[in-house]
């Protein structure tokens, strides 16, 4: 969680701040899960993102 947050606060988050508690709220969950879960690339993963890493784990092992 400290890794997904530091990302959170060094890629996404505005240095200005946000203007409201809804805008934070919709443009972080759109950075968790659009860009974060699908497009960003983690190391751990072997350079994929969380969700092809996923999709490739349910391929191997047969889950559909």
């Amino acid at each position: 969680m400290e890794r997904l947050f530091r990302s959170l606060k060094t890629e996404w988050v505005p240095e200005t701040g946000y203007r409201s508690l809804p805008e934070a709220k919709v443009d972080i969950g759109q950075y968790l899960m659009g860009y974060y879960n699908q497009q960003r690339p983690h190391r751990a993963n072997g350079g994929i993102s969380p969700q092809a890493a996923e999709e490739k784990l349910k391929t191997m092992s047969g889950i559909s």
